[in-house]
């Protein structure tokens, strides 16, 4: 998972699941995207993270992937420029996915609405976290001998206990006025834990605790629940955080429009390295396990591809040879050639 506030985001208004949600995608390009559509929100979305997770594909695939995801207008990466109350600002890339095929001008009037919107839950890289308190009390088994020993209550360790329970112990040292017992502190130590929760220190607690106190206390966990309650400091909240500026970026080489030229999420560069990707032996057989891999899949996608060159459905009677027969003429075909030391051929 990526820092919060992170990581892959849901455009929203999506339409259900269906099979030809990425029926228009190549056969990898399609296995990625269903595997991206199935990440967990906030998943780190760079390609290195991607394909080490996936099973069957490495950095150079999945980076190629994502261009034709991208370009295909199911992914966008936005960056944000957000202006913290405290006068801090920061540039934040997003990463937003819509399982439904966008259109180019759709994205571009997402990118718009994001300018001004509240991020104060998200902004930041990530959660203060609490520490809890542990129960320092464990049974203990009773004992096999005939004739029971007396229990023993198990001092609480220090590594067992939190820093609220603590901070109670220690007002019996700092005031001998204050001497709490055990079950005083274990009542108060949620109270105490408020306390932390909201920015205050031991310190905080023990001078609260202690100042001003009377020359005698009868009752001091009394006396301690009452000015833990009354003297509650007030509850901290996050500085107010909103987009004040929204640029696209590209999904590949991550330069943004004020530098480069942004057409479909990518820019013109990484479109002519993409469309110049060499055809190498290695990416070759890659391409035919995963026909093989896929198979009847496979078939699907690639007749659903060439239906749109054609204008339409065409019956296999029409065909001279049915489109599986041609997928898998085309593995053998090349699987024969790369054998024999040729080169493979193409899918045409």
């Amino acid at each position: 998972m990526a820092k919060t506030g992170y990581g892959k985001r849901p455009a929203g208004d999506e339409d259900p699941h269906a099979d030809p949600d990425f029926a228009h995608l190549l056969p990898r390009d399609a296995e990625v995207a269903v595997f991206i559509d199935h990440l967990d929100t906030g998943h780190a979305m760079g390609h290195k993270v991607l394909a080490a997770e996936h099973p069957r594909y490495g950095q150079q695939a999945m980076r190629t992937s994502l261009s034709r995801i991208t370009e295909a207008g199911h992914l966008r990466w936005i960056k944000e420029h957000i202006t913290v109350e405290d006068g801090t600002m920061r540039w934040v890339t997003r990463t937003y996915w819509s399982r439904t095929r966008r259109s180019r001008e759709w994205w571009a009037q997402f990118a718009r609405e994001r300018h001004g919107k509240d991020v104060t839950r998200d902004h930041q890289p990530g959660l203060a976290r609490i520490e809890e308190m542990v129960a320092a009390a464990v049974p203990v088994p009773a004992a096999p001998e005939p004739e029971p020993r007396p229990k023993i209550q198990p001092e609480p360790r220090p590594e067992s206990v939190g820093a609220a329970y603590r901070a109670l112990t220690a007002l019996r040292a700092a005031d001998a006025r204050m001497p709490l017992t055990e079950g005083d502190c274990r009542s108060l130590a949620p109270l105490a834990e408020q306390w932390l929760s909201r920015g205050a220190t031991p310190n905080d607690i023990t001078r609260a605790l202690t100042e001003g106190l009377p020359p005698t206390v009868s009752n001091p966990g009394g006396l301690a629940r009452r000015r833990l309650e009354s003297k509650m400091p007030p509850q901290k909240t996050e500085p107010r955080a909103k987009v004040t500026r929204v640029i696209m970026a590209c999904a590949t080489c991550d330069q943004d429009e004020r530098t480069v030229k942004i057409d479909r999420g990518i820019c013109e560069n990484c479109r002519e390295e993409l469309a110049d990707e060499p055809l190498t032996d290695e990416s070759m057989v890659r391409e035919i396990e995963e026909i093989a891999h896929l198979g009847v899949t496979s078939a699907y996608f690639l007749k659903k591809k060439l239906e749109r060159a054609t204008g339409g459905p065409v019956p296999d009677t029409f065909r001279s040879v049915p489109i599986e027969d041609r997928v898998f003429y085309h593995y053998r075909d090349n699987r024969d050639r790369i054998a024999n030391g040729l080169p493979p051929r193409r899918w045409n």
